[in-house]
């Protein structure tokens, strides 16, 4: 779809309470531009549960419920249930939960809920940290990397979370960025139009998190693609097909640019390049990344 086409009517309100170069607000009204008002969507404690503002003011347009940490996927399913049971097959179930309630505190929720195969997206906007509760790593923070409980950098590389959803065998799974609307809006369209369980994982660079400038958020977004920290695919019925770069990349038609083009701009590594250059952690990013690539090209066949 092209950005002109895109609707017009806007879901996610003005005067919400999301930090200047928010991520997670680009994202919600992409989504929300893809889904419609027919959606009912389901928020854990995250960021987004502040962005939403307080009672009795809402920035959303739409039924919201709020839930435990760990609950996103099992509320959902409950949601999802009763609009069966209703014989109601014209709204759109959507869990919407940070990386914390879903690598971490929300896996196993999130795990039943495919297993049980729920008719609902379960959607993962990816800030790499517990941002809202102040900047602690998660599972899905990468290795090296500042937070306020990894000070020296983390120890362990990020969790692997799109191949674990594989392993599950749904109907359709997805990762995008932010810094990519066409790309969310298409795949967001699929996913809701497939019966079934369905994940999308959305990279949303945070500025106060990875410590840039907040104008910075859609050019980290791109450069993480660029440098194939992160990649753009999406698997359906266990077919993997990779998007954009992504895709140029895997077919080695291009380059990727080295990790360090990304890192070099966030100041959650700035510990490697100053008082001197951590040598030996940026290799081990480097070789971490071609490894990833090429267990890409290995396991993964595309279109």
């Amino acid at each position: 779809m092209a950005l002109k086409d895109y609707p017009v009517d806007e879901c996610l309100l003005q005067g919400n309470a999301s930090c200047p170069g928010c991520p997670a607000t680009i994202g919600l009204r992409l989504v929300l531009k893809a889904l419609g008002k027919k959606t009912i969507m389901v928020i854990p404690a995250c960021c987004t549960a502040v962005i939403e503002s307080l009672y009795p003011h809402t920035s959303f347009d739409i039924p919201v419920m709020n839930i435990a940490f760990e609950a996103a996927a099992a509320g959902a399913s409950g949601v999802e249930a009763a609009l069966r049971q209703q014989g109601r097959t014209d709204i759109t179930v959507a869990a919407w939960a940070g990386d914390g309630g879903t690598y971490d505190i929300g896996i196993q929720a999130l795990s039943g809920a495919l297993e049980r195969r729920t008719n609902f997206i379960y959607i993962c906007y990816n800030n790499q940290i517990y941002s809202n509760t102040g900047i602690q790593r998660s599972g899905a923070t990468p290795y090296a990397a500042w937070t306020t409980t990894t000070v020296s950098g983390k120890n362990e590389f990020r969790k692997e979370m799109g191949e674990i959803i594989l392993a599950h065998h749904i109907p359709y799974a997805a990762q995008t960025c932010i810094s990519y609307p066409e790309d969310v809006i298409s795949k967001i369209t699929k996913a809701k139009n497939i019966q079934g369980p369905k994940y999308i994982e959305i990279l949303a660079p945070c500025p106060p998190g990875w410590r840039f400038s907040m104008d910075k958020t859609v050019e980290m977004g791109r450069l993480a693609v660029d440098s194939g920290a992160w990649s753009l695919w999406e698997c359906e019925n266990d077919v993997m097909t990779f998007n954009g770069k992504s895709k140029l990349i895997l077919e080695k038609k291009i380059q990727r640019k080295p990790v360090e083009e990304w890192i070099k701009y966030q100041g959650r590594f700035s510990h490697l390049f100053r008082p001197q250059r951590d040598e030996v952690r940026l290799k081990a990013i480097e070789d971490y990344t071609d490894n990833l690539w090429e267990r890409y090209r290995k396991c993964y066949t595309t279109k």
